[in-house]
């Protein structure tokens, strides 16, 4: 049976970045010429939860869970663009998801973006939302791969098929607005691939922010670091990372964006001095002959290595069936496990997806 389109193009933006537009998964654009690119998910999420008296009050809607269209296209000689919208009216007006211009005049060993785009760090985060194998990404990603997306300039490139790089110089806030301190991020992803069925990478991140505390003169200071394995032989495929991270903060509450991960502003409340956290996920799925692929994933997340009672983890157990090459629909059940004492809030969500290019 052909291969299908979806799953390629997944293992191009993984594993081929010279021949896509630098930290974007549409393809698309001719030598001289522009593309309209995008997607729609349509979704439908049941959620298990309990009222105040322990009686259950699950909840269901139907929803979007994203809604993109964008141009891609070169311009003779050297240049391409790529600028993508947001438009599920679910996360409000529509919003510049990602817009930059790359020079490639030296591709594919060092190409040159500037805009926005994403963050260099993690396998997850850089999987394009289209291409991921379960519908949502996993509680760690979501939260120390933050900013999902940023300002600023990157290179990257690649050689052989043996080894490609990214290497960022970023804002560090993530939002659409004027950088908020004088520091910049410095964000990067290395990945090998020793033999055809084996990959291996790391990713970095080391920059301040505005200090938790009013009180504070001194920028908070974080750290990120990931490690990385891609294991893939026929139809079978096997994915995993470990991140972990370090904030030395003058405590408070640290107010971050929506970006990719939230849809809305969301809170992150850190204790004075220095926290570390980390987690990971791992999954495995195989594509059969029928255009069905069960997944399973398993992912854990600790936000506070020095607390106990703490960690949360999440079960996935899932189901992809590919239309043809541009439409597919998800089945995913979550169940989920909190250290301590466990609550009612598994989800079930169905989501159906189309591309256009």
């Amino acid at each position: 049976m052909q291969r299908l389109f979806i799953i390629a193009l997944a293992l191009i933006c993984l594993t081929v970045p010279g021949l896509i537009f630098a930290q974007g998964c549409m393809s698309g654009g001719s030598e001289e010429g522009v593309s309209v690119v995008g997607f729609v998910q349509p979704q439908f999420e049941y959620k298990f939860q309990e009222d105040a008296d322990g009686e259950a009050d699950n909840i269901n809607s139907f929803t979007f869970n994203r809604a993109r269209v964008g141009f891609v296209g070169s311009i003779p000689y050297d240049v391409s663009y790529y600028f993508m919208l947001e438009a599920n009216p679910f996360k409000g007006d529509a919003f510049l998801l990602d817009g930059f211009f790359t020079y490639t005049r030296l591709e594919p060993y060092a190409s040159f973006s500037i805009g926005k785009f994403k963050s260099p760090f993690s396998l997850e985060l850089n999987t394009g939302c289209a291409n991921l194998y379960t519908i949502n990404r996993s509680q760690v990603v979501s939260t120390l791969a933050t900013p999902g997306r940023d300002f600023g300039l990157m290179a990257f490139g690649y050689y052989n098929d043996l080894v490609n790089y990214n290497l960022a110089y970023m804002n560090g806030t993530g939002a659409a607005e004027w950088d908020d301190n004088a520091a910049k991020d410095i964000v990067g992803r290395v990945v090998v691939t020793p033999i055809e069925y084996v990959s291996l990478g790391g990713s970095f991140r080391f920059g301040n922010q505005p200090p938790a505390s009013e009180a504070s003169e001194e920028d908070d200071k974080r750290s990120r670091f990931g490690g990385e394995l891609q294991l893939k032989y026929g139809d079978f495929l096997m994915q995993g990372e470990y991140l972990m991270g370090k904030l030395e903060s003058s405590g408070g509450t640290i107010t971050h964006p929506p970006d990719c991960n939230h849809d809305t502003t969301w809170y992150e409340i850190v204790p004075e001095g220095e926290t570390k956290s980390g987690g990971f996920w791992a999954h495995v799925m195989y594509m059969t002959p029928w255009s069905v692929q069960p997944v399973i994933k398993y992912e854990m997340f600790d936000p506070n290595n020095d607390t106990d009672d703490n960690e949360t983890s999440i079960i996935t157990f899932g189901l992809n069936y590919f239309i043809n090459d541009w439409s597919r629909v998800q089945v995913n059940y979550l169940y989920k496990a909190e250290a301590g004492s466990e609550v009612s809030n598994d989800e079930i969500l169905v989501q159906f997806q189309a591309l256009f290019n």
